[in-house]
């Protein structure tokens, strides 16, 4: 039998916690707690070790508990699974192992799993609650419920504690939300109307544990504790510009049917570090304590951003991404994801106060180290001739720093030559003997140094605040909407940009550097020109594109997202400038998966594409009807040609189906495209035909072994491919040699030793048949990606 133990003994409650005395003024009363999903992995690592905090400062002092952990599966199921968690429970270092034994056997006898499925379940829940409310007497303090689910069960759950778990008598009810709080501003308001149909604004707690952090946490005390030092200096004139950083090194493995849907951006950006923000630049609260007024400031200043665009952000995506994406969720090796891993964004204050400071906010996986801070730089006026190490030429500066990195714990850090801030309070203390370590730009001893006297977790540091009715921890719906107000647009304008990859580690070294200009920012690498010779021993990451040599071409290789955006830029050259010329511009596009990447980002990117003065062709095709998926017509359809305004007369798909019947010699399929194009294209030269390079050497449908000198001066023919299908139609080298200019795109690490290979030999066409690409009167590019030029 369930049983509630009342703790009376006056020896276990001397003790505190934030809000308490808020709590105390309420009077004391029987508290449930209930987490649903109380077996998963973020009540597991957290969210039991928290409300056992909350228990341990709360023993003795009026309050009596009760703990459900909640979730789908059966009791019988899912009861060792959760006392398992239970047992895992400790005390800090200042609990006596006596009390703690005592207090967390307590916890144990308070704690009870039950299925929390149907409207039925929660029903049986309350009748629970009330029956034992009765039997012992109790007054009902309150109900606090823990959402540790998938936000998309928010609104059923909360419709199910509306109708039948609500506290009676004026005890209060507390939901948490987990982030997170929609996808964009429509579903993120589509879910706050649903919450609002079952729950007031006061009853909900959306958490964001960044507010736990006791640094951040912090940043408002700091501003009003320094109020005298900062209020001269807290303005545009003496502020350079403020960052809000956030760098792992870890992947996504085991998080991409997650983390592909959101992004770094909605992951960590839209929510952690918009937070720190509206701290650092918010209107100081005359009450710190008041939480309407905390949040009516934060919302003022959150209404003030300038919007933003494509301009003020820059994205990568880390290497291995790709094939994360493709194993998690079965996708084959075509599917390319524009979701960044990384994100760079410039915000701008529309206030007199902050005008023309730059604000970054910057976050990204698989970087060089794992650190988390918000700097604000200071303008420095003094300059040092001789003496450089002087406190007064060295870096202005406030670091709240959040933890990890060089330092390795939290803190606040005030560069000497700034001030010296206000003594700390009993929560905080300040540090004098460091470790001999830098951080960002400046010797620890550079600084005055406040640190938490204890270590808190942020989750157990919310849960007291939940506990204590504190709301200016958490997000309100007003913030909610005007946070995703703002990075919505930004988040549509990214939506089709290929991501820059980077290699992950200290290998990215300054790929991933930014720099500002006005109110926009780009990354900071430049094209970089070097020959092959140069290559040697160098990083692949020093250097963004290389031009140079490759069998006696030329050769452009870049990293895969600017060698897309290069060729595309090079193709609309080559149609600006023949259409300027004579009025129209002939492009024959190779199949396969090769130049997918290249279709989109001529579709999403080049409007001002002349398409309408351009005919397109086709190098080769499979012998299958257009309609299906083998068909590369129906692949240059889908990714290319339905999103862009071109004639429709001036597509020309190869005639492979006739007389219903594919690739029928008797049909002439191959001498009908080629007196279409001798007709239409001036001297059947091509102004630019893109070509790809097989494993094997083939490029268009002309494959090793094949009779490729029978071809004569035919310009088309019918091949024969060593996989299924295997009739082809295809350019012949005739044909390809005549064109204007040839570009050969290669990309991947499966290409490398092709490419080593083709480094090595002269025309060899019966081995590679790419080797006979040679135009008479053109020229030749080869466009070769880092993975399949570096391996």
């Amino acid at each position: 039998m369930f049983v509630t133990v009342f703790l009376l003994l006056v020896a276990l409650c001397a003790h505190g916690g934030n809000g308490l005395e808020e709590e105390a003024a309420r009077g004391p009363g029987h508290v449930s707690v209930i987490i649903v999903g109380g077996t998963g992995d973020l009540a597991k690592k957290y969210l039991w070790q928290g409300f056992f905090q909350l228990y341990l400062h709360q023993a003795g002092g009026g309050n009596t508990f009760s703990f459900y952990g909640g979730g789908l599966s059966p009791a019988e199921k899912a009861t060792p699974l959760l006392f398992e968690i239970l047992k895992t429970v400790s005390c800090s270092k200042d609990v006596s192992p006596e009390r703690c034994a005592l207090l967390k056997e307590q916890f144990l006898r308070l704690s009870q799993y039950r299925q929390l499925k149907t409207l039925e379940d929660y029903q049986e829940l309350a009748k629970q609650i009330e029956e034992q409310l009765q039997q012992e007497g109790m007054v009902e303090a309150g109900r606090l419920f823990y959402l540790s689910v998938p936000a998309f069960a928010y609104a059923d759950i909360a419709e199910k504690i509306n109708s039948s778990c609500r506290p009676t008598s004026g005890a209060w009810l507390r939901v948490v939300l987990e982030k997170p709080f929609g996808h964009d501003y429509r579903s993120a308001q589509v879910l706050s109307t649903q919450l609002g149909n079952s729950l007031k604004e006061e009853e909900m707690y959306r958490i964001d544990h960044y507010l736990g952090k006791q640094v951040v946490s912090k940043i408002l005390p700091f501003r009003k504790e320094n109020q005298r030092f900062l209020e001269p200096i807290w303005n545009r004139h003496h502020i350079e510009r403020i960052e809000i950083v956030l760098k792992e090194t870890l992947d996504v493995k085991g998080r991409i049917p997650f983390y592909d849907q959101y992004g770094v951006i909605r992951d960590v950006l839209q929510n952690h570090l918009t937070e720190v923000m509206m701290l650092l630049t918010m209107k100081l609260p005359q009450n710190l304590s008041s939480s309407d007024e905390v949040l009516r400031n934060k919302l003022e200043m959150l209404n003030s951003l300038l919007p933003l665009g494509k301009n003020q952000a820059v994205i990568g995506q880390y290497q291995a991404y790709k094939e994360e994406v493709q194993k998690e969720l079965n996708r084959t090796q075509d599917r390319v994801s524009h979701t960044p891993t990384f994100a760079a964004v410039v915000a701008h204050i529309h206030d007199a106060q902050y005008e023309g400071v730059p604000i970054l906010l910057i976050s990204g996986k698989m970087l060089d180290e794992r650190v988390g801070y918000a700097r604000v730089l200071f303008k420095n006026n003094v300059f040092c001739l001789q003496n450089h190490n002087n406190v007064h030429c060295k870096p202005k500066q406030i670091v709240f720093y959040f933890g990890h990195g060089s330092l390795g714990y939290p803190a606040v850090l005030v560069s000497k030559n700034l001030f010296k801030p206000a003594g700390t309070d009993a929560l905080w203390k300040e540090v004098t003997d460091h470790k001999d370590v830098d951080v960002l730009g400046l010797s620890v001893s550079d600084y005055n140094v406040q640190v938490p006297a204890v270590n808190k977790e942020a989750y157990a540091e919310l849960i007291s605040h939940i506990f204590a009715g504190r709301k200016n921890s958490f997000v309100s719906t007003e913030i909610l909407l005007a946070s995703w107000a703002l990075w919505t647009p930004l988040l549509n304008s990214l939506s089709s940009i290929f991501p820059r990859i980077y290699p992950g580690g200290s290998d990215n070294e300054a790929m991933l550097d930014v720099h500002l200009k006005g109110k926009e920012i780009k990354y900071n690498s430049e094209v970089v020109i070097i020959s092959p010779d140069e290559m040697g021993g160098a990083s692949p990451s020093s250097y963004q594109v290389m031009k140079g040599k490759f069998r006696s071409a030329e050769m452009v290789s870049a990293w895969m997202e600017d060698l897309i955006e290069r060729l595309a830029a090079d193709i609309q050259g080559a149609a600006e400038a023949a259409v300027h010329q004579g009025g129209v511009f002939h492009l024959a596009l190779s199949g396969g998966s090769t130049p997918l990447a290249l279709f989109h980002r001529l579709a999403l990117h080049h409007f001002s594409f002349p398409w309408r003065d351009t005919h397109v062709w086709m190098v080769d095709e499979r012998c299958v009807p257009p309609t299906e998926p083998d068909s590369n017509f129906r692949s240059l359809h889908e990714h290319l040609l339905q999103h862009i305004k071109i004639p429709y007369y001036n597509i020309h798909p190869m005639p492979v189906q006739l007389n219903q019947r594919l690739c029928v010699e008797e049909d002439r399929g191959a001498l009908l495209y080629e007196e279409e194009l001798k007709k239409l294209v001036n001297g059947s030269s091509f102004h630019f035909i893109l070509l790809g390079v097989g494993y094997d050497g083939h490029t268009a449908s002309l494959f090793p072994g094949g009779k490729l000198d029978h071809h004569g001066e035919s310009l088309v023919a019918l091949t024969e491919s060593p996989t299924k299908p295997h009739q082809r139609m295809s350019l012949t080298l005739g044909a390809i040699n005549r064109a204007h200019k040839v570009a050969v795109l290669v990309m991947g690490k499966g290409k490398h030793e092709l490419v080593t290979q083709l480094s090595r030999t002269t025309e060899n066409l019966l081995r590679y048949p790419v080797t006979g690409v040679n135009p008479a009167n053109g020229s030749l590019a080869w466009y070769i990606d880092y993975d399949a030029l570096l391996g």
